[in-house]
């Protein structure tokens, strides 16, 4: 993946992330100048036939919301009614499309899920509903009008549908159309509505957003592999008891005490990384393919890149570099971290850097790591 995606974001940085990041939607009109999207309606729909791609269409049918799921034929595209089609992970097959998520590499990598691409017929829509994480959406073909309500929460009624969740009621309170090269920011949890004018696609970067209760079972598991399972409660100076059967108010702090005392004993901190790197599909390369690209790394590869799937990220520690790859990590000699640096930022590696990488044990070791956990590619 070359990651030369040839657009650039007119934006201000700074200013987003302290006034909208996470906060208010913001529409950025002309975002990208003379915009031609990298993927067309056509190529969209020839995607969504494959049987390994993950594809939905939702069209308006009498009046209620329908759901197909992919892969599609043809004939599937022949429809009397208002429909759109929805094609996950896009990126993870077309580059040119991989390379918009360099549009907003000023957010931390390990956020963005992926980039799905949508397709809508005059009309189409996939009704009104919120998401659980940050969005940015970028008009490709043709013109979509967006409508944005209320900020939602666990309590939103919803309409009832067994798997859309769509919002029972919409406010309405702002509304936008979008052209070619507009992107609409939208934080979590705001409701939105889009509807095509005319046939259009739409680009949405995704962004990951781990759940608090899947980060606190991860933590709690990390730090009960490491706790001494013969250490009990303890009571020392225990005062005599008045009242039969009564835990005290001084018997629970002791209990948040020495609960508090395990927690502030917590090791290392790796379960969030792997964590947030863990993949949507199966990464991982097969036993004949994996010997293949260890050979041709051995013998001379001209280029080492970085799949547009994979989920990659490191972290820095003592005289330590922990490299997590696709849910699982690893940790290295600070050495090979100018080359994680690169991996991470050119999605690449050249002749000679894979060269310098190879003449280090450490760095041949990182290298063949990648490689195991369906991180890169050799040619």
């Amino acid at each position: 993946m070359t990651g030369a995606s040839g657009v650039e974001l007119e934006l201000d940085r700074e200013d987003f992330l302290a006034r909208y990041w996470q906060r208010r939607p913001l529409l950025i009109p002309g975002a990208i100048k003379n915009f031609k999207p990298p993927l067309s309606r056509h190529q969209l729909a020839g995607l969504a036939l494959e049987e390994q791609v993950e594809s939905r269409i939702i069209e308006r049918r009498d009046n209620n919301w329908v759901l197909h799921h992919g892969p599609f034929s043809n004939a599937d595209y022949q429809r009397d009614t208002p429909w759109t089609l929805l094609v996950q992970a896009v990126d993870h097959y077309i580059p040119e499309v991989a390379a918009l998520r360099k549009l907003v590499n000023f957010i931390p990598q390990w956020r963005v899920d992926d980039v799905m691409v949508s397709y809508a017929s005059d009309g189409g829509s996939v009704g009104p509903h919120c998401d659980n994480y940050d969005v940015f959406l970028l008009q490709g073909e043709g013109e979509r009008r967006w409508k944005l309500g209320q900020f939602c929460d666990e309590d939103t009624p919803l309409s009832p549908h067994d798997e859309l969740h769509l919002l029972s009621v919409f406010e309405g309170r702002e509304e936008y159309l979008l052209k070619p090269g507009d992107i609409l920011y939208l934080p979590p949890r705001i409701a939105h509505w889009g509807v095509a004018v005319g046939e259009c696609t739409t680009f949405s970067i995704g962004f990951r957003a781990p759940r608090v209760n899947d980060m606190v079972s991860r933590f709690a598991d990390a730090l009960l592999a490491q706790l001494d399972r013969e250490e009990f409660y303890h009571d020392a100076r225990l005062e005599p008891a008045s009242r039969a059967g009564e835990i005290r108010p001084r018997d629970l702090e002791r209990v948040q005490a020495q609960i508090q005392a395990a927690l502030d004993q917590a090791g290392d901190n790796h379960w969030f990384g792997q964590l947030a790197t863990e993949p949507r599909y199966d990464p991982f390369p097969d036993d004949d393919d994996l010997a293949e690209a260890r050979i041709s790394l051995r013998d001379g590869a001209g280029r080492l890149e970085l799949l547009a799937s994979a989920k990659l990220a490191w972290q820095q520690e003592a005289e330590t570099v922990i490299v997590f790859a696709n849910g699982d990590s690893r940790e290295f000699p600070d050495s090979i971290l100018p080359l994680q640096i690169a991996l991470c930022e050119q999605w690449q590696l050249d002749p000679i850097q894979i060269k310098t990488a190879l003449s280090d044990p450490a760095g041949s070791t990182w290298l063949d790591y990648l490689l195991e956990s369906g991180c890169v590619y050799v040619e």
